[in-house]
């Protein structure tokens, strides 16, 4: 339907699910996407920015992607940290199917995808990646990174990757000022129209 978006809870549209293949953690892998979810037909170009700047993640822990979608970046961290538990979240019921699917044929059997509820609330991160829904609108958005980042361990690292033309360096500046003492913002680079930001907590 028409008023379906990657972010509804249980879009209505018609499924039509679709393999695809790609590369995660220097590994060809065929995975599938649906209708009614974001980037369906491969990873779109702002994951590819994230998985092309960051560093490795935490080699033990939890780590946690917000927005997983079918789960690009949940496997690529997993894949790389195998002795870390990684947590994929999302609202989307279809694309959380989808994500447990595809960890299990990546083989990366430490993914848990999760709706946000479900995560254990005393729970924190070593590392954070995440491609946000900006399409939520900023009030959503401010919300959802206001629940997840201060949950980031000390000296833990969570990096963002933002559309400037959808509000990237203006989302960095709020970050300053939203997450105040204790957590250090910067961008990091730039990469075809994408801000890649970190976040870096301190105490």
């Amino acid at each position: 339907m028409a008023n379906d978006h990657y972010f509804s809870a249980n879009p209505s549209s018609e499924t039509r699910e679709r393999e695809i293949t790609v590369t995660l953690a220097d590994r060809p892998l065929t995975l599938t996407t649906a209708a009614g979810v974001f980037s369906p037909d491969g990873i779109d170009r702002g994951t590819k920015v994230l998985l092309g700047s960051v560093p490795a993640p935490a080699s033990n822990g939890a780590l946690l992607d917000i927005g997983c979608g079918w789960g690009p970046i949940a496997i690529t961290m997993a894949l790389q940290s195998p002795d870390a538990r990684v947590w994929g979240v999302d609202v989307n019921e279809r694309v959380l199917g989808l994500a447990r699917a595809n960890a299990a044929a990546a083989g990366a059997a430490n993914v848990t995808v999760a709706l946000p509820s479900d995560v254990p609330a005393d729970l924190r991160f070593r590392t954070i990646w995440s491609n946000p829904p900006i399409r939520v609108g900023k009030d959503e958005l401010h919300e959802i990174l206001l629940t997840w980042l201060p949950r980031l361990e000390v000296g833990g690292e969570a990096w963002l990757v933002v559309s400037k033309d959808l509000g990237g360096d203006s989302l960095q500046k709020w970050l300053v000022g939203a997450l105040g003492e204790g957590f250090a913002v910067d961008r990091v680079s730039t990469a075809k129209g994408f801000r890649v930001i970190r976040v870096v907590r301190s105490a």
